[in-house]
C-alpha cells in the first residue's frame, strides 16, 4: 500500500473536518486536544504524503485548496461511510441481517408498505442508530414473478404470493387474505352500454388489458384472457387501471383498487357471464433452518404481518382517485 494511503487514515480525515468546521487551525487543535503547533505539523505531513498543498497559507484563516476541499468533501463520505460499517457489523453480530429483500405482488398497496418501511426503520434506529439499519432492497414482482423471486433466492421475503405454487421445500407459507376482482369498463366504453351480464362472444371483441408476469423461468400466468381477445400488456397493475379509465381496453381489476373509481363514477363495474374471481394471497419467506435462523429484521416483518389490520390494510387500502 503506497505511503498516499497510509496517509489517509479515520484520524487525519477527522482532522480535516474538525479544521473546516470550527474555521481555523487553533479552535481544531483545542477540539482535538492538540496544541496548534502539533496540529500543523499533522497538516504538514498530511500535506507531504499527499504531495499536494490542502490549505492556501496566504490567509489567515483556514482555506482551502481546491484540492484541500475535494479531500474534506470525501473525507467526510469516507468517514460516514466507516462508521456505518461499524454499526452494520455490530447489528449483524446482533443477529440484524445486513441486508433484507423483499417482493411484493403489484397489486397490494404502495402507501401501507411504505409505513411498515418506515416503521421498520424506526425500530432500527432506536435497537443501535438509524445509519446501521439493515438495507432493505424492495421489488415490485406480478403473478409468478413474486413465487419465483423468493425460490430462486433473490428475495428473503415475498409478500402476495398465490398458495398453488409447488414448494420445493425449506420455505414458509402463510395465508394474506383474499382479493376480490370484478371486471371493469371506462363509462364511455362500447361494454358500458350492453346488457349484463356480458357474453364472451362480446367482451372478445374488445381489447383487453392485462399486466405482465414477471416470472422469466418459471411458466408466466395468464387470467381471465380470451382466445383471440386483442390485448394491451403494461407493465403494473397501475398501469392497467389507468389504460381502463382511459378506455384503452377492458379486463378484471382488483375491486379495493378499483372501488374509489367506481364510486367516482370514473368506472363502471359490468357482471359477465363468468362473474367475478376471488385471489388467495399468501406472504412466504426462506426458512431452511427454521425459526432459530431467522434474523432480527425478517422477524420484524413476519411480526408485522401475522397482525389481521396489517393484512387488510395491506389488500385493500389504495390512493384515492384524482379529481
Amino acid at each position: 500500500m503506497s505511503d498516499r494511503l497510509h496517509a489517509l487514515t479515520p484520524d487525519a480525515l477527522a482532522m480535516i473536518d474538525s479544521i473546516a468546521r470550527n474555521g481555523s487551525f487553533a479552535a481544531a487543535a483545542r477540539e482535538l486536544g492538540k496544541v496548534p503547533s502539533a496540529l500543523t505539523y499533522s497538516v504538514r505531513q498530511l500535506e507531504e504524503a499527499l504531495d499536494v498543498l490542502l490549505f492556501d497559507r496566504s490567509s489567515r484563516q483556514a482555506q482551502f485548496t481546491a484540492a484541500g476541499q475535494e479531500l474534506l468533501l470525501e473525507g467526510r463520505r469516507l468517514l460516514q461511510e466507516m462508521s456505518a460499517v461499524v454499526n452494520r457489523v455490530g447489528r449483524v453480530a446482533e443477529g440484524w441481517e445486513a441486508a433484507l429483500a423483499i417482493s411484493v405482488e403489484d397489486i397490494l398497496s404502495a402507501p401501507t408498505l411504505f409505513e411498515l418501511v418506515q416503521a421498520f426503520y424506526e425500530a432500527c434506529a432506536g435497537a443501535r442508530g438509524a445509519a446501521a439499519a439493515t438495507r432493505l432492497r424492495l421489488r415490485t414482482d406480478v403473478l409468478a414473478g413474486t413465487w419465483e423471486a423468493l425460490v430462486t433466492g433473490q428475495v428473503d421475503l415475498a409478500i402476495g404470493v398465490a398458495g398453488e405454487h409447488a414448494n420445493p421445500g425449506g420455505i414458509e407459507l402463510e395465508p394474506l387474505g383474499e382479493v376480490a376482482f370484478v371486471f371493469c369498463v371506462a363509462p364511455h366504453h362500447p361494454l358500458a352500454a350492453l346488457a349484463e351480464p356480458l357474453h364472451d362472444a362480446q367482451v372478445v371483441a374488445h381489447r383487453a388489458v392485462a399486466v405482465a408476469d414477471t416470472a422469466q423461468r418459471l411458466a408466466p400466468i395468464t387470467v381471465n384472457l380470451l382466445p383471440g381477445q386483442d390485448v394491451l400488456t403494461v407493465p403494473h397493475m397501475r398501469a392497467k387501471l389507468e389504460a381502463q379509465l382511459r378506455g384503452l381496453g377492458c379486463g378484471f381489476l382488483p375491486e379495493p383498487m378499483a372501488r374509489a373509481h367506481l364510486e367516482a363514477g370514473h368506472l363502471v363495474r359490468r357482471e359477465t357471464v363468468r362473474g367475478t374471481f376471488v385471489g388467495r394471497m399468501h406472504y412466504a419467506w426462506r426458512a431452511e433452518h427454521g425459526a432459530a435462523g431467522l434474523g432480527r429484521a425478517l422477524r420484524w416483518w413476519l411480526e408485522q404481518l401475522r397482525s389481521p389490520v396489517t393484512r387488510r390494510a395491506l389488500l385493500e387500502r389504495h390512493a384515492a382517485p384524482r379529481p
